[in-house]
């Protein structure tokens, strides 16, 4: 079974009808078919058009959308229509509207503008949903609810009096009386005790530096309060539609909300997802999006969200180039997804969307764009037996958001220069080069699958995580300014590595962070020299062995790179991490693929996606004989794959000659 139950592939994307007069909706339905579109996306930002006024339902424009839908054999992923409050809500409780941490209440005019801490907004979003779900729950064109739409894209918090009293309820859950929040807080620092819980309040615009704790606990608040949304609208849905799936679309690797608690509460997991077509990293910081959707479950995801070409929110909107919306969906599904949908079919005429890239171009059906839709919706119907088949990977890479969360606080660091989303970039891309399958994990999950773990940086690293790590039997790498501090963002007691100190057998004396602009020199055992340029340390070693020293400077002869047991730690970032991975890899039996540059291999399943972002063809090595499902060759030994093409392999015996 996948992820829904519409067979193979999913193909499609979100249809805006009610940006249309109805006499078009026959076309797109008709075009639909022809692309071999089987779902779409209705009703995201429909609320103000389903109620135009409270507790007035217009649903027969709706009904005639799935209607047209399920008659041309195309299934509906059905939004609740929340994304949105209408402006008649707006306007009769002007208290939904979010405020900002300069005080300043935002207006209509936009979208996701709402208080996630409003009784009144989450009030209205119950209803509707139950109101859908009623309705809609036994139309045949119904496989999915999408609650929602990409959260904290535009509303991330609110600091308003309506949340600072749920902020306070919250922290009253977690901590249960003032006196563990204050040893929490650390509010003997700077004198800010609190007598009585009225006293606190969000982290809002304040002269100097704020409560870094109370920083940490506003995102843990804001990531929660925001998921007690989507559980309200949920739990509505499961009771009244409960064999439907549900799910909300990710934004990828999103600092704001904590994707581990959220996808919990998700049937499976989507995700919206952008390269940049100007980037020529862009897919691998795409494979590292991927790569945690699959692993935020440990089963497919569905790339629910994508451009065809272009979109409208960047500096410099570049469009893709041939074969690029082609190669950038059999990404997604090497990488786990079980289908392909783009924001959006039809491309609009107005609102601040209106040159964002479609489907269906405003050009119409003589253009490049069109007829590569058409033919991705045929190669899709060629992969379908890709749907619902898993990855296995032997190497992870840790990330917990709380500890994100406090590594980027906005004051009071030694440094602002080490950003998390870089560092696990900086493990992942000489991996991704290699063709070597990778997890995201959290810290506290069972890592038994495993033989390698890296963990970039876990500034906040509590005992329990620290003791699943140290009883990881396969090779752990650990990265620069981890174990710093507890849950309550205090450092530990002897300072880093903190719960890490007996297992990495060293002291972390002093953090020595790099001026903008200066190197640090480091130098291997074998003579090797790499250079940092954002971090280094002042390491006691206890009983490790010393892998790398560092070379000039201050920290010259010191400790930067050390091994104990099968615990390597790192006190600083090369530029390059090859000298280092190659020996952890080998150590752990782990070899990888000597790939040309620009391409990718990954394996799902059975089956061995190439693909080629180089400007060159290239020759790859096959590890296996089988048939390439895009076209039907048989392949063996070695295969040309030209720029921005690919192959898929499945494998198999070849025909005797």
């Amino acid at each position: 079974m996948g992820l829904t139950r519409v067979p193979g592939l999913l193909f499609g994307g979100d249809y805006n009808p009610e940006q249309w007069p109805e006499q078009v909706w026959q076309e797109d339905v008709r075009l639909m078919a022809e692309a071999g579109v089987n779902i779409a996306t209705v009703a995201v930002f429909s609320w103000s058009r389903l109620e135009p006024a409270p507790g007035v339902y217009e649903f027969g424009w709706l009904d005639r959308v799935l209607d047209l839908l399920h008659e041309h054999g195309i299934a509906a992923d059905l939004a609740t229509a929340t994304a949105t409050p209408p402006p008649w809500l707006i306007r009769r409780h002007p208290e939904v509207r979010p405020v900002d941490a300069n005080g300043t209440r935002l207006e209509f005019g936009s979208r996701q503008g709402y208080c996630p801490s409003s009784p009144v907004f989450r009030d209205g979003t119950v209803r509707l949903a139950r109101a859908m779900a009623e309705r809609y729950g036994d139309h045949p064109a119904l496989v999915m609810w999408h609650v929602g739409n990409e959260y904290a894209d535009h509303t991330v918090e609110c600091l308003c009096e309506e949340s600072a009293r749920h902020f306070r309820r919250w922290l009253e859950d977690r901590y249960g009386s003032l006196d563990g929040l204050n040893s929490a807080w650390g509010t003997s620092c700077w004198g800010q005790h609190y007598t009585d819980w009225t006293q606190l309040s969000p982290p809002r615009k304040a002269p100097g530096p704020v409560n870094p704790t109370q920083v940490l606990d506003w995102r843990r608040f804001c990531s929660d309060a925001l998921l007690a949304c989507f559980e309200a609208e949920r739990e509505v849905l499961k009771e009244v539609t409960p064999d439907i799936p549900v799910t909300t679309n990710f934004m990828s690797i999103l600092h704001h909300l904590d994707y581990w608690r959220w996808a919990a509460a998700e049937d499976f997991v989507s995700d919206d997802a952008y390269p940049d077509p100007a980037d020529p990293t862009a897919h691998v910081k795409a494979a590292l999006s991927y790569d945690l959707m699959r692993s935020l479950k440990q089963q497919p995801w569905l790339l629910l969200e994508s451009a065809p070409g272009a979109v409208s929110w960047r500096e410099v909107n570049v469009p893709k180039e041939p074969g690029v919306m082609r190669l950038h969906s059999l990404q997604a599904l090497a990488h786990g997804s079980d289908g392909v949908m783009f924001f959006q079919w039809r491309q609009a005429r107005y609102g601040p969307e209106k040159f964002h890239s479609a489907m269906l171009p405003h050009g119409g059906t003589d253009t490049r764009q069109w007829r590569e839709t058409l033919a991705l919706g045929a190669d899709l119907r060629r992969l379908a037996e890709v749907a619902g088949s898993g990855t296995r990977a032997e190497v992870a890479l840790v990330l917990d958001w709380e500890s994100w969360w406090g590594l980027e606080a906005p004051e009071s660091l030694p440094s602002d220069r080490l950003r998390l989303h870089r560092l696990l970039l900086s493990w992942y891309a000489p991996l991704h080069a290699r063709g070597i399958a990778v997890d995201l994990t959290p810290p506290g999950r069972d890592l038994s699958a495993y033989r390698v773990v890296i963990a970039p940086n876990l500034y906040l690293c509590t005992a329990e995580q620290a003791a699943n790590l140290a009883a990881f039997p396969g090779q752990l790498v650990v990265g620069p300014f981890s174990g710093v501090v507890d849950a309550a963002d205090q450092v530990h007691d002897g300072g880093a590595p903190g719960p890490l100190r007996e297992h990495l057998g060293l002291r972390v004396e002093e953090f020595w962070p790099i001026p903008d602009g200066g190197t640090q020199q480091v130098v291997t055992a074998d003579g090797t020299r790499l250079t940092a340029r954002t971090w280094s340390e002042w390491l006691a070693v206890d009983d490790a062995q010393v892998l790398a020293r560092y070379l000039g400077g201050p920290l010259d002869g010191r400790p930067a790179v050390t091994r104990r047991g099968t615990a390597t730690y790192l006190s600083c970032l090369p530029d390059d991490l090859t000298p280092v991975l190659d020996e952890v890899l080998a150590a752990a039996g782990l070899t990888g693929t000597d790939l040309p540059a620009g391409v990718e291999a990954c394996r799902r399943g059975d089956f061995l996606f190439l693909l080629n972002y180089g400007a060159a063809t290239a020759t790859v090595s096959l590890p296996i004989a089988g048939t390439d499902l895009l076209t039907g060759r048989q392949l063996h030994g070695s295969v040309a794959i030209a720029p921005r093409d690919a192959v898929v392999l499945k494998p198999g015996a070849l025909p005797k000659p």
